[in-house]
């Protein structure tokens, strides 16, 4: 996963924005009948953590709200808020908590309007091993992390179990390292490195979630620019409406009318390897637990926020003036769980 190399987006572009190169007004254009067209970016090659949003494409969810919504899939060097600081999509995901404070930062005009991961998906991955049972077990050991990592969720592993820098090994994405090293700790996705360690190298990891040992960020979210949210908010809503049930849709309906479009747009991918992702998503309630039990999918609170805010404030990744606030809005969320056929009882009523 290439994700984590967006954080970096907030240096592009502040040079878009000494080049003048920003929204300050919706650029779609709407059909004689009246469907508004939408393109939105996503942070990566299509894949199942994407799904939700392709379900609605499929199923019609975005349709019936009178959108025509295009998505166009990121990979190796596409930046989203680069591209919607210069105008050229409409809507884009963040990928995790930092972009949208990055993006405040650089004076992007730009904010997430929900998100679909209450947890973020990052993992620590060892193989079975009787000296590590726990995150803080790991303290001291060498961890393969990215670069981005240093800046990213490593700052908290650094505040909460006291990890330093010396414990740092380079990951260049490439598992070989981690195969053939009993010793070995990295980084992962956790609906993506897990499956492919024990496909590949017949090895049962165990996998460590940051998010359910505390880690507070939030991961994809959508991004909108100010200008919509203020001049078109009703498409705001309807984008955010129609991805609700499209997640919803993708997870607890049949995924196969967006896994079509996803092996479509990625033929690089495989029906086990989107069908092993959603039941991660699934097992570990990736976008359906936390505050989406009440507030429902795509939930946003002031409180998560700031928490993430303070943590990386504290520890030098922004500075404390930093107008955290306007990173998000969370007027088109948190209007409870959706009423559908197939839902638990508790995502249901």
């Amino acid at each position: 996963m290439g994700r984590l190399g967006l954080i970096g987006a907030g240096i592009a572009a502040v040079v878009l924005i000494a080049l003048g190169m920003w929204l300050t007004e919706p650029q779609s254009l709407t059909d004689d009948g009246g469907t508004q067209r939408i393109t939105f970016a996503t942070d990566w090659k299509a894949q199942a953590e994407h799904g939700g949003f392709y379900q609605a494409v499929a199923k019609g969810f975005y349709a019936k709200r009178g959108l025509e919504v295009e998505i166009l899939p990121g990979g190796p060097g596409v930046n989203v808020p680069q591209l919607m600081a210069g105008g050229a999509v409409d809507f884009g995901m963040g990928s995790n908590s930092f972009i949208p404070l990055r993006i405040v930062e650089a004076g992007i005009p730009v904010r997430a309007v929900m998100t679909v991961f209450q947890k973020d998906p990052q993992v620590l991955i060892t193989h079975p091993r009787e000296d590590v049972a726990s995150l803080a077990d790991m303290k001291g050991k060498p961890i393969m992390i990215s670069d981005a990592t240093i800046s990213a969720f490593w700052v908290w592993l650094k505040a909460k179990y006291d990890f330093s820098d010396d414990q740092i090994r380079k990951y260049t994405y490439n598992l070989a390292p981690f195969l053939v090293d009993e010793t070995a700790i990295q980084q992962g996705y956790v609906t993506s490195e897990p499956y492919t360690i024990e496909k590949e190298g017949g090895i049962a990891p165990e996998v460590y979630l940051l998010a359910d040992n505390g880690y507070p960020g939030y991961a994809t979210m959508v991004l909108a620019p100010n200008a919509w949210i203020e001049e078109s908010p009703e498409v705001i809503q309807a984008f955010v409406d129609g991805t609700i049930e499209g997640w919803y849709d993708y997870l607890y309906g049949d995924p196969e009318p967006a896994n079509a479009l996803i092996l479509q747009d990625n033929p690089e991918i495989t029906a086990d390897v989107l069908a092993q992702a959603r039941e991660k998503m699934l097992s570990y309630e990736l976008a359906t637990g936390g505050d989406a039990k009440t507030l429902g999918l795509g939930a946003m609170t002031e409180d998560r926020w700031r928490t993430f805010f303070e943590v990386m404030s504290a520890n030098g990744v922004y500075e404390a003036d930093l107008d955290w606030r306007a990173a998000f809005t969370s007027e088109f969320v948190n209007k409870g769980p959706m009423d559908m056929p197939g839902l638990p009882a508790a995502q249901g009523n």
